[in-house]
C-alpha cells in the first residue's frame, strides 16, 4: 500500500473497505492487530487463544462491515467485538490457562540478578492475581489500566452500564491490591 494510503484516517479506510477495497481493510488490520492481540492475550491468558480471537475478530468485522453505521466508530466496534469474543472464550473453558503478559519488563544485562528474580516473581504474582478475577473484572481492568479506555467505552465493549464497570473495576483493583500487597 502506498504511503498516501497508509496516512488515511480510519473512517476513510472503513468506507473503502465496505466498497470492497481489500488493501484498505489490510491497512486497518495492520493498524490495530497489535492492540487487539495485547488485549486478547491479557484477557484470555494464552497466546494461542489470543491469536484465534484476533483472527476471528478481524474476519467477523470484515464480514459485518456493512452493519457499521458510523465509519468513525470502527475502533470502538473493534474493541467491543474483541472483548466479547475474549469473554466467550473464558466462559467456554475451565480451568483458566496461565496468563502470559507480553510486556514484561526486560532486565538490563548490568542489572543485579536479584532484581531480575524479583521482577519475574512480581509478574508471576500478577498473573496469578489476574486469574483470580472474574472474566468481566479482568476485561474491565485490562481495558482501563492497560489500554486506557474510558468508562463509557468499556461499558459499551462489555455491554454493561458505566456504574457496573466502575463497580467491577473497584472490586478488581481491591482484589489485585490485596494479592499484590507483599510487592509494595
Amino acid at each position: 500500500m502506498s504511503v498516501e494510503a497508509a496516512a488515511l484516517d480510519d473512517a476513510t479506510l472503513v468506507a473503502r473497505s465496505r466498497d470492497g477495497d481489500m488493501r484498505a481493510y489490510e491497512q486497518l488490520v495492520r493498524r490495530y492487530q497489535g492492540q487487539m492481540y495485547r488485549l486478547a492475550l491479557r484477557v484470555v491468558g494464552s497466546a494461542g487463544d489470543a491469536e484465534d480471537v484476533v483472527q476471528d475478530v478481524f474476519l467477523t468485522t470484515w464480514r459485518r462491515l456493512g452493519q457499521l453505521k458510523d465509519d468513525g466508530a470502527f475502533v470502538g466496534w473493534l474493541y467491543r467485538t474483541a472483548t466479547n469474543r475474549c469473554l466467550n472464550v473464558l466462559r467456554q473453558r475451565r480451568p483458566v490457562a496461565v496468563v502470559e503478559l507480553d510486556d514484561q519488563p526486560s532486565v538490563a544485562p548490568r542489572e543485579r540478578p536479584e532484581r531480575a528474580v524479583e521482577v519475574s516473581a512480581q509478574m508471576d504474582a500478577l498473573a496469578v492475581a489476574l486469574r483470580g478475577l472474574t472474566p468481566e473484572q479482568r476485561a474491565c481492568w485490562v481495558l482501563r489500566e492497560v489500554h486506557g479506555r474510558s468508562y463509557d467505552e468499556i461499558a459499551e465493549a462489555i455491554g454493561a452500564t458505566q456504574q457496573a464497570v466502575r463497580g467491577r473495576l473497584a472490586r478488581a483493583r481491591a482484589q489485585l491490591a490485596e494479592v499484590m500487597a507483599p510487592w509494595r
